[in-house]
């Protein structure tokens, strides 16, 4: 059985533009985070967080320094390589929902496999599939805008989770919502990691949406100033509603919580 962490970043610099202009986002970023872990990562406006999530997703490439997936060099592969990779290994959320407004939440789950061609009966079976491991049976043919903002982050939920992938990257997932509704997302998480084994890295400005993870990164100036161990993660010690008591009835509901 391999030893080898999921995910390493090793002397990982990112600069934008040149010369005097340029900016340097990632000053030598060294990270390992292995497979079932639960990573939040904070810091300022500018401390280089979202840089590196744009890293680890595989939306940009280090400009110096390597990324490991699996053992597997990112930075060396092609485009058409490391959307592969995403495709098949890497699950998006993010704070603004991006669901397609008009078309149903089953429709907006399928996307991801429509993509990678698979056929019509499957991807209708894994989005249902999907949507209820959210607490979403039932909500299958309702619109976005038939849905509350928790209720639509779970269909974005669902949507990465339905190409059954390695890594959950969420950023701001509860950016939009009030504080009900982003502790039930963060137990959904919490539980998905627990649960399931995925690997979840999220990116927050909120402490207590971030006491929910195992482990908590913070960046300053490029850098990571911290790597804490939590050894009371919120989901373990208060437990929590589970997503599937808080599933709402669907055709016959007047209205979306």
């Amino acid at each position: 059985m391999s030893t080898l962490p999921l995910i390493e970043l090793k002397s990982v610099t990112k600069t934008y533009g040149q010369g005097a202009t340029a900016l340097q986002a990632l000053k030598g970023v060294d990270l390992s985070i292995e497979a079932g872990d639960f990573v939040a990562i904070m810091g300022p406006s500018g401390s280089g967080k979202s840089t590196a999530m744009n890293t680890l997703g595989c939306l940009d490439t280090p400009t110096t320094g390597q990324y490991l997936f699996n053992g597997v060099h990112v930075e060396t592969l092609s485009r058409d390589q490391r959307a592969l990779l995403r495709r098949r290994y890497l699950g998006f959320v993010f704070q603004g929902f991006n669901l397609l407004a008009r078309t149903s939440a089953q429709e907006n789950v399928e996307l991801p496999l429509l993509y990678r061609g698979e056929p019509t009966k499957m991807r209708h079976a894994a989005a249902k599939k999907a949507l209820a491991s959210v607490g979403l049976a039932g909500w299958e043919h309702h619109t976005p805008a038939e849905l509350s903002g928790g209720q639509q982050q779970r269909v974005a939920i669902a949507r990465a989770l339905v190409t059954e992938p390695a890594v959950l990257l969420a950023d701001e997932p509860t950016g939009n919502l009030d504080t009900q509704r982003s502790r039930e997302i963060m137990h959904l998480l919490w539980q998905l990691n627990v649960d399931h084994g995925i690997t979840v890295l999220m990116v927050t400005h909120e402490a207590d949406m971030a006491a929910y993870a195992k482990r908590i990164l913070h960046f300053v100036d490029g850098v990571v100033d911290s790597d804490t161990r939590n050894p009371n993660p919120t989901g373990a010690s208060h437990g929590g509603p589970d997503p599937h008591s808080m599933s709402h009835p669907a055709p016959a509901a007047t209205e979306a919580n």
